[in-house]
């Protein structure tokens, strides 16, 4: 039993007042018996809890009952949303916020569902950054923390990858994403809305204008579709490769899921060797050769010719290097 869902029916009981069974359940999605055996459970807990019958009855609080959630900071209500991830909230300047608001949560909490809310604690943990790598270095995310939430505008230098690569900007924040374990910011620019990686940053200062951000901005949508268009503008080639057996088992391991997903998609069999051809999107010759010679002689490049012919170039410079002929 979700010791999340109970504090949920209890919430809903305290903001709602009376609410039938079904009333419960359609809101937190679940079923009508499950709804019937949290409201079970919340009186077996001693929250004051019951039931008027007839066709205006319902479930609702003794009069004048109130969860003791209290004495909550702003920078502790804030940091609840963070409660699940240690990491990020600690990149945030929030885990001492963190640590309070979890103890005074769960302090206010009776005592079979405190019980239960640390033994669901106990067993998650979330540690975003990837495998191979250390976690980066964002001396400035605090500072845009601050900015985002204020609604004031930032002065920034920032690094990109094409001239001239250093640049200066002046942004309106509107969002930090956290993407495997690497911060974004969400701003908006005098021309348009784009995204920032926060280690590129190379200074930053917030300064006293403000600003309102869009009522019909979000920032969740607005992320899916920057995924989106980074892809597209990411694969602008094609590529037609043959993998052995073992190549098609290594893939997953050494190439992007979305070249896994068209080999799956497009693969088929050449000859009885259990050798495959298929059809997957490259980013640029230089880029995609780097990819496939991971694979080493379970892949064979078919077309185009220049990357054919740039992954034979490579073999045969590693091949001189090595000193075989």
């Amino acid at each position: 039993m979700s010791a999340g869902r109970l504090l949920s029916v209890l919430l809903l009981l305290q903001s709602r007042g009376r609410m039938s069974a079904r009333g419960i359940a359609d809101e937190l999605g679940v079923s009508v018996r499950t709804a019937y055996r949290d409201l079970a459970r919340l009186q077996a807990e001693g929250i004051p809890v019951y039931a008027e019958t007839g066709r205006a009855g319902g479930y609702q609080l003794l009069e004048g009952y109130r969860t003791r959630l209290t004495g909550l900071s702003e920078g502790e209500a804030r940091a609840l949303f963070f409660a699940g991830l240690p990491g990020p909230a600690a990149d945030l300047g929030l885990a001492a916020e963190v640590t309070a608001a979890r103890l005074k949560l769960l302090a206010a909490l009776p005592a079979g569902l405190r019980e239960e809310a640390a033994r669901t604690a106990a067993v998650f943990h979330l540690d975003a950054p990837g495998w191979y790598r250390e976690p980066e270095q964002t001396p400035y995310l605090t500072l845009f923390v601050d900015a985002v939430l204020t609604r004031r505008v930032v002065e920034v230098r920032y690094r990109r990858w094409r001239t001239p690569q250093e640049v200066d900007r002046r942004l309106r924040p509107y969002g930090l994403v956290l993407k495997s374990g690497v911060w974004y910011l969400v701003a908006a620019s005098k021309s348009r809305i784009a995204t920032y990686r926060i280690t590129q940053v190379l200074d930053a200062m917030v300064s006293d204008e403000r600003f309102d951000r869009p009522p019909d901005f979000d920032l969740g949508a607005y992320w899916t579709s920057y995924l989106d268009d980074f892809q597209t503008r990411r694969y602008t080639g094609r590529a037609t490769i043959r993998l052995s057996p073992r190549g098609l088992r290594r893939l997953p391991d050494n190439v992007p899921p979305e070249v896994v997903r068209a080999v799956e998609s497009t693969a088929t069999a050449v000859g009885d060797d259990g050798w495959v051809e298929a059809v997957v999107p490259t980013e640029s010759t230089e880029h995609a050769c780097g990819e496939l010679l991971r694979l080493g002689i379970d892949v064979e490049v078919v077309a185009p010719t220049e990357l054919r012919q740039a992954m034979a170039d490579t073999v045969g410079l590693l091949a001189r290097a090595y000193g075989s002929a």
